[in-house]
């Protein structure tokens, strides 16, 4: 699949800059010093000087002086004053949805529902034929202040089949057209866990939430395996220039780890990944086990589950009512039935679970479930005792839950973005009593509990910088946090560093390997234009990655 002219335009720029997008470099044993050195070992010194890589790993690291003879055909890398870390890793996101945003209609960004509508009216002039899709609004901050409607796409696209998925994925908005292609009208009944929102008259208003979005989902193009593969090479090649150096693919497809193991094995999986695929292969990844190919580029050993629905969209599970929609209490996506089973194979079969909740609810229930489950398969009967399981978001927790987190060594797999961007509005959906559990990250690290970090790109922007700034300052990007956000909650550099590095590999079943620079680990490396531990924390986001290392090759390398 060619890249579209729209598509060019836009990675231009970026080739302007010099960067080095392409394929890796193949140097396996490299020196790399000229800046700062963050080992994220405690203890360490807090900077070295330079660092060895030999066939892959980390031989050396250490001060200059103490520097051990070096051939002149090892590569030399100056850092230029950058600040190199142990490689970051994204602890929650799409990778398929990252490189589909470069591909395809994205309204992220779009400040009111008329700009969002311009963008579509482009688009549908440049694209004539075929189902128009898209991503990437959200209407919190928008002066009209409501969520788009049918009318609003039908006159910015008259008479196409259009489909546009609100930024958090939980939401979706649908042309007349789509809806009458699917066959969704007044009589409609919404599915369990789903929501129709309607006009006075009953009528669709185009707006379907959470397990509605399924009623028009055979509207959407079925994508070839070239389609595919293109779209996971844009989303590697975005990745890597933020300098990510691997990611947690959350709701991985079960029928697309086959094309990302064929991409690992040609040498086009420039980024370690670790998979948590969606239900529909559940019972068969159980079976086989786990799954890894090329060296452990690619590995397949966790399923990805809902409980609930997000915030924004109103479908996070509460106990009690939304503060500002009393005649609601969020959407429950499954119940005790349905995912216990799961649960319990999982645990015989040794496949770790990471499942979505969002609301106080949600985490409660899910909580309650991997006790249940845990009970009932005792240690000696798990195929890994320690099953490091996992939940996707805890955004909003009660005080007993979090000490429930504890009890049972639930991984929360957070990320920060969420409450920087949720600020603006949370406040407003919870209240303020229910804000003491929101987004709290150093409650949950006073309890000992390793939390993961994550952007959950593309729901968010997906800039590493961004989450470390917004997990240390709990500010917006304009400096604002508003009144009683908890600030208490914001952590500390070394906290954040540990965040994406060491508890990711953590939360993967590889920190004998990965989250630290020490002798014998693989070389996963990331340089930053900034050092994230002294500069001041408002100019965190303003800088950039200039060097992205993965097994001691060279993915990325900012030439200026």
């Amino acid at each position: 699949m060619k890249t579209s002219p729209r598509v060019a335009a836009r990675l231009l720029p970026l080739a302007a800059l010099g960067l080095l997008l392409a394929g890796p470099a193949a140097a396996q044993d490299l020196l790399i010093r000229g800046g700062p050195i963050y080992t994220g070992v405690d203890g360490a010194p807090a900077a070295a000087e330079a660092v060895l890589v030999r066939d892959g790993r980390i031989a050396w690291v250490g001060a200059l002086a103490d520097l051990p003879q070096v051939g002149d055909d090892v590569p030399v890398v100056d850092l230029k004053g950058a600040a190199l870390f142990p490689g970051f890793t994204d602890g929650h996101a799409h990778l398929d949805g990252i490189g589909w945003r470069e591909l395809t209609l994205n309204l992220e960004g779009s400040a009111s529902v008329a700009e969002a509508m311009a963008r579509l009216s482009d688009w549908a002039a440049s694209h004539p034929d075929g189902v128009i899709v898209g991503r990437g609004w959200i209407e919190t901050h928008w002066p009209e202040g409501r969520f788009l409607n049918r009318h609003d796409l039908d006159a910015a696209a008259p008479g196409r089949v259009v489909v546009l998925s609100r930024a958090d994925g939980h939401a979706l908005v649908a042309s007349t057209a789509a809806l009458q292609a699917a066959g969704v009208t007044a009589e409609t009944q919404a599915p369990f866990g789903g929501e129709i929102h309607r006009e006075e008259d009953g009528a669709p208003t185009g707006l379907l939430i959470d397990a509605a979005m399924e009623t028009v989902a055979r509207l959407m193009p079925q994508e070839d395996a070239a389609a595919k593969r293109e779209a996971y090479r844009a989303g590697f090649r975005v990745e890597a220039a933020y300098g990510w150096t691997g990611l947690h693919f959350m709701s991985a497809p079960w029928s697309d780890i086959p094309l990302l193991e064929a991409m690992a094995e040609a040498d086009e999986a420039p980024l370690r990944i670790y998979n948590a695929i969606t239900p529909d292969g559940a019972r068969d990844l159980i079976a086989q086990g786990p799954r890894s190919v090329a060296d452990g580029r690619i590995i397949t050993r966790a399923i990805k589950l809902y409980a609930d629905g997000a915030l924004g969209s109103r479908g996070a599970a509460l106990h009690e009512p939304y503060a500002d929609a009393p005649h609601t209490r969020g959407l429950m996506q499954t119940t005790e039935e349905e995912i216990l089973p799961i649960y319990r194979e999982a645990l015989r079969g040794g496949i770790q679970v990471a499942t979505h909740a969002i609301g106080d609810r949600g985490n409660s229930e899910v909580l309650n479930w991997y006790l249940e489950a845990m009970r009932e398969v005792q240690p000696d009967e798990r195929k890994v005792r320690d099953p490091r399981w996992r939940i996707e978001h805890a955004q909003i927790l009660r005080p007993r839950d979090e000490m429930l987190f504890a009890g049972l060594g639930v991984i929360p797999s957070m990320q920060p973005s969420h409450a920087i961007g949720d600020l603006h509005f949370a406040p407003a959906r919870l209240g303020d009593a229910r804000l003491d559990g929101a987004y709290a990250w150093h409650s949950l690290v006073d309890l000992g509990l390793p939390v993961v970090g994550g952007s959950d790109a593309p729901v968010e922007r997906g800039d590493p910088l961004i989450e470390f700034y917004a997990a240390v300052a709990r500010r917006d990007l304009n400096g604002f946090q508003g009144p009683d956000w908890r600030p208490n909650e914001a952590v500390d550099r070394a906290t954040a560093l540990k965040m994406f590095t060491l508890w990711p590999a953590y939360a993967s079943f590889r920190e004998a390997e990965l989250g630290t620079i020490e002798v014998g680990k693989r070389a996963d490396l990331t340089a930053f234009s900034i050092d994230l531990m002294t500069v001041p924390a408002a100019e965190i986001p303003k800088g950039h990655a200039v060097l992205t290392v993965v097994d001691g090759e060279i993915v990325y390398r900012r030439e200026d």
